[in-house]
């Protein structure tokens, strides 16, 4: 069943017109990858389909037009995970997690109720951060961070999770970890959406796939269809290695063209 749709989409961005006509369908219970060249969009989308810039179009979340929602209830219906995961503030990583209720009237970490409570602590068992919850987290190393801040959006127990980038800048071992975790949260129900530059984890774990190039949406659907070689030839102006390992797909870009 469709969750999270979007129909003739476009967003520009100062005199800049970024997105050009965009329509897709996406199920909850889905990981879909959003994958694309530097420029493509690929942020400017994730923020459109959550309302947090300006677009036209019609987008629609369970059946809602979105601009009918309130800012708080698109805030219950989203949980957002920007790039970074820069924190400012040396707080505790409980804390930082408990921000993830603020749309459900949690307006502070120390006053929480006794369901907002459970949440946060079902969060951070999600992404294994219970260890270090009392730590600062500006003392934590990325990794960890990474895995704060994607406990945050869990707080927020959404319908649908848009995580951009949230595997940039970590080594492979925590890059898996992510997408697995990611995929695990996928498989409760929730729809994820990933932006990605890396199209081999596209490919493992993802169950679509939505190429964009030029703001305009090139191709969608499955990994091994989404990402064929005349897509990857004319989006990405590269060949890939294919081969399959384990049941599952493998895509690694190879040369360019």
């Amino acid at each position: 069943m469709t969750l999270l749709s979007a129909t003739g989409l476009n967003a520009s961005l100062g005199s800049r017109h970024v997105l050009h006509d965009i329509s897709l369908s996406l199920s909850s219970g889905h990981l879909v990858a959003l994958v694309g060249p530097n420029g493509a969009g690929k942020t400017t989308l994730l923020r459109a389909l959550a309302g947090l810039i300006p677009s036209s179009g019609d987008i629609r979340i369970g059946g809602d037009a979105l601009p009918s929602l309130s800012l708080r209830e698109r805030a219950r219906r989203f949980a957002y995970l920007p790039q970074g995961h820069v924190v400012h503030w040396p707080l505790p990583a409980r804390d930082i997690v408990a921000l993830g209720r603020y749309p459900h009237g949690a307006t502070d970490p120390a006053r929480l109720s006794s369901g907002d409570v459970e949440a946060v602590l079902r969060a951070m068992q999600a992404v294994d951060v219970t260890d270090f919850s009392d730590r600062r987290v500006t003392e934590l190393s990325g990794g960890e961070r990474s895995r704060v801040a994607l406990a945050r959006v869990l707080a927020v127990e959404a319908p649908v999770i848009l995580a951009d980038e949230p595997t940039a800048s970590l080594d492979p071992r925590h890059q898996i970890d992510v997408m697995q975790r990611l995929r695990g949260v996928a498989d409760t129900g929730v729809l994820v959406v990933v932006v990605t530059h890396d199209l081999g984890l596209a490919a493992r774990f993802a169950d679509h796939v939505l190429v964009l190039s030029e703001g305009h949406l090139a191709s969608q659907g499955a990994p091994v269809e989404a990402l064929s070689e005349a897509v990857m030839a004319e989006v990405f102006r590269i060949s890939a290695y294919r081969a399959e390992y384990r049941d599952e797909a493998v895509i690694v870009p190879w040369a360019d063209v």
